[in-house]
C-alpha cells in the first residue's frame, strides 16, 4: 500500500497563544541545520524503517508538510526537501501534495517554488476572517490578505485549497462567527476544517484560561456553550452549501476530502520527518509506531526515535477511535473480517450503552458518533481504549 510522506517545520513568524504544537519562533540560523537534518532523515527513510522493525513501501501518494509554517523556509530549502523526497520515493504522478501555509506570509518566490516542486494543495491558517480576532491571539493577517492569497494561488494553479477555522476564539460572536462561515463559503474553497479552541496546559492562552487570568484576552474567550453552539452552526451552514462533514473538524465539497489525513483515520502507513514527527508502518511482526521527541534541541542533537510496537488488541482499539472520526463511522463486518468475529465482544457493552446515552448510533453494521457524540468525541473514544480483557 503507498505511503502518506509527512514532513515537519516548526519555525512561525510568531506563536498564537491558542498554538499547543512543538512550534515557536527560532532563529532563521537554526532553519538552516534543521532542513539539512530532515533531508538526511528522509534520505535514509528506509534504513531508519528497517531500524524500528517495519517495512516501508517506496511508493508514496500522499506528501504533507505542516509546522509550525512550512513557508518560514526558504524556497531553496523547500525546492531541497522536495527533490530528496522524489529520490527516496515513487511520488505517484495524482499524488495528494500539501503544504500548510500563514496567510499574508505567501511571497511570489515561494509560490513558484511550490508550484516547481508540485505542490497542488494549501492550507491556509486562517482561523478568523474578523481581523481583530485573528490580531488577539498573534495572527498576523487580515480578510485581505486571505482573499489575496487565495487568488493568487488560484492564478498559480493550486486550486485544492483549505481554509482553517477555531471556534471559540477571544472576542468571538455569534455574529462574527457566522460572518467567518459566510466568508469561507464565499471564498469558493473545497475544504475547510472547524476546531474548537483546546484549553489546555500546553498554550499560553490555555494556561491562563485555567488560571482564571485576563492576559492574551482570555477573558473574552466565549463559554463552552457557545463555542459548542457555532462548532455546530458550521457543519449546519458549511452543509448546505455542499461543503459536507466527513470527519470531526473537517469539511470538503465531493471527492475533495484530505487523502493524507485519511491516512491517520484509516490506519493506512505513513512516515514522518522532523519534529515531532510520527509514522506508522507495518513490519513482518505487526505494525508499529515511531516518532521523533517534541524538544528541537534534542531533535538536533540527534535524540533517538520513541518506538511502539502495535499489538492486535492495539490495532482494534485503534480502528475503532480512529475509524469513529469519520461520519462514515465504523464498518463493525470489516472490523469481524479483519479481527474476527469475537474482536467485537469486548466492545459490545460498551457501544450498547453509548447507543443508549445518545453518543453513537448504529446502523445496521455500521456505527457512528451522533452530533452530540462529536462534541464529546474524547470521552467517547477513552471508552474504547484498555477495555478489560475477555
Amino acid at each position: 500500500m503507498p505511503v502518506g510522506v509527512y514532513i515537519s517545520v516548526p519555525f512561525c513568524r510568531s506563536k498564537c497563544s491558542y498554538c499547543n504544537f512543538a512550534s515557536g519562533v527560532f532563529a532563521r540560523e537554526m532553519a538552516v541545520g534543521y532542513a539539512e537534518r530532515v533531508c538526511a532523515d528522509a534520505g535514509r527513510a528506509r534504513q531508519i524503517a528497517s531500524e524500528m522493525g517495519g517495512i516501508l513501501e517506496r511508493k508514496a501518494d500522499s506528501v504533507y508538510l505542516g509546522g509550525g509554517t512550512p513557508t518560514t523556509l526558504t524556497p531553496e530549502q523547500i525546492e531541497r526537501i522536495f527533490a530528496v523526497l522524489r529520490q527516496e520515493f515513487e511520488i505517484d504522478p495524482a499524488a495528494e501534495i500539501t503544504v500548510e501555509c500563514a496567510p499574508g506570509a505567501l511571497a511570489p518566490d515561494m509560490l513558484q517554488a511550490l508550484v516547481r516542486a508540485g505542490v497542488n494543495r494549501v492550507s491556509l491558517g486562517v482561523q478568523s476572517f474578523i481581523d481583530a480576532e485573528a490580531a488577539a491571539v498573534g495572527r498576523l493577517h487580515t480578510r485581505a490578505m486571505v482573499l489575496d492569497d487565495i487568488a493568487r494561488l488560484r492564478a498559480a494553479g493550486i486550486t485544492n485549497i483549505d481554509i482553517d477555522l477555531i471556534a471559540g476564539l477571544p472576542h468571538q460572536t455569534a455574529g462574527s462567527w457566522r460572518t467567518s462561515l459566510e466568508e469561507t463559503i464565499a471564498a469558493g474553497v473545497p475544504h475547510a476544517s472547524v476546531y474548537m479552541l483546546e484549553v489546555d496546559e500546553d498554550s499560553r492562552l490555555g494556561r491562563e484560561l485555567i488560571a482564571g487570568g485576563t492576559r492574551y484576552h482570555a477573558h473574552f474567550v466565549p463559554d463552552e456553550d457557545s463555542t459548542a453552539d457555532y462548532y455546530l452552526e458550521a457543519g449546519a451552514r458549511l452543509g448546505a452549501a455542499g461543503i459536507a462533514q466527513y470527519e470531526i473538524s473537517n469539511f470538503a465539497r465531493p471527492g475533495m476530502e484530505s487523502r493524507h489525513n485519511l491516512k491517520y483515520w484509516t490506519r493506512q502507513p505513513y512516515v514522518g520527518f522532523g519534529l515531532d514527527a510520527h509514522s506508522m508502518i507495518e513490519g513482518p511482526d505487526g505494525a508499529v509506531r515511531f516518532s521523533t521527541l517534541d524538544s528541537l534541541e534534542e531533535f538536533m542533537a540527534g535524540a533517538p526515535l520513541s518506538r511502539t510496537p502495535v499489538p492486535t488488541r492495539d490495532a482494534l482499539e485503534e480502528t475503532f477511535f480512529l475509524g469513529l472520526r469519520l461520519t462514515r463511522g465504523v464498518d463493525l463486518k470489516a472490523v469481524s473480517a479483519r479481527f474476527g468475529v469475537d474482536a467485537l465482544h469486548a466492545f459490545a457493552d460498551t457501544m450498547r450503552e453509548l447507543v443508549s446515552s445518545g453518543m453513537l448510533e448504529r446502523e445496521g453494521e455500521t456505527v457512528r458518533l451522533t452530533p452530540a457524540g462529536r462534541l464529546l468525541s474524547n470521552e467517547v473514544f477513552q471508552r474504547f481504549i484498555a477495555l478489560p480483557s475477555t
